[in-house]
């Protein structure tokens, strides 16, 4: 085979991943898209509801006020658009799973799809926890915390990016059992490198609350502790998956059969 024919080869395959990878993301783009579009009607409701959190512990006569011009047209858009993403996120997995599972060991596709499906739902559940646990907590303190004299009436844009990052904070502290199997499924630590790591996890889980999180004690504390009790968690399903030398063999000479039969 000449040099050529060998480049043209090469350039070929590399060329038809790209243009699936754009396939796949069109379709991402576009499954966000109808769920925007089918949402968008209620943006005003959807954000009501998300305002329940604060409005039940607003002092009498106060509201919720928007300082610019546009934030009561655009902020329920946005949030929209967020809730959008969300939601549309079993898609987006799932696309991301179809693109990289050919180029998976038959091991490792039986373990990445569970654990793409575990982190989904964990994600969700970080969301339902910080709305119903959470919020109702935070903003009981913090409205009851005014000075007298002071009229509690938060910003609606302002309130969004607040909720906005604790949805984030929260649906990623939720993903720490996840990190924990993975760590010792692929052989770096052991879980019991990791119990003996236990104090530091305690202390990195507030550090990590005091980034995350709003700057205030209780939100940090109602982070942290999850994590701790997620990284518990995570520690005693990890050791179903600690690999024993035999088996590591075996998954090796898998994994070289199925790149042969490739």
């Amino acid at each position: 085979m000449s040099r050529e024919n060998f480049d043209e080869t090469q350039e070929q395959p590399f060329i038809s991943h790209l243009i699936e990878l754009r396939n796949r993301l069109l379709k991402v783009v576009l499954s966000v898209l109808v769920v925007f579009l089918g949402l968008a009607s209620y943006a005003n409701e959807i954000y009501s509801y998300l305002a329940g959190p604060l409005l039940a512990h607003l002092p009498e006569n106060s509201t919720m006020i928007a300082i610019d011009v546009a934030s009561p047209f655009f902020t329920p858009f946005k949030l929209a658009l967020v809730l959008s993403v969300f939601i549309s996120v079993p898609i987006i997995l799932y696309q991301f799973w179809a693109f990289v599972a050919p180029g998976l060991y038959r091991n490792e596709r039986r373990m990445i799809l569970p654990l793409l499906i575990a982190s989904t739902f964990l994600f969700y559940l970080g969301v339902v926890f910080a709305y119903f646990v959470v919020f109702p907590l935070i903003f009981g303190f913090l409205t009851a915390a005014a000075p007298t004299g002071v009229a509690v009436m938060t910003d609606i844009a302002k309130y969004l990016d607040f909720v906005l990052t604790l949805f984030f904070a929260f649906g990623l502290a939720f993903e720490v059992p996840i990190f924990t199997i993975v760590l010792v499924w692929t052989g770096l630590i052991t879980p019991k490198a990791l119990a003996e790591k236990r104090p530091y996890v305690i202390v990195g889980a507030f550090i990590i609350g005091m980034f995350l999180t709003p700057p205030d004690a209780i939100s940090q504390t109602l982070l942290a502790i999850p994590m701790w009790l997620l990284f518990e968690l995570g520690l005693l399903f990890s050791r179903l998956f600690v690999r024993k030398p035999a088996e590591a063999l075996s998954g090796q000479l898998q994994s070289f059969n199925d790149s042969d039969k490739d």
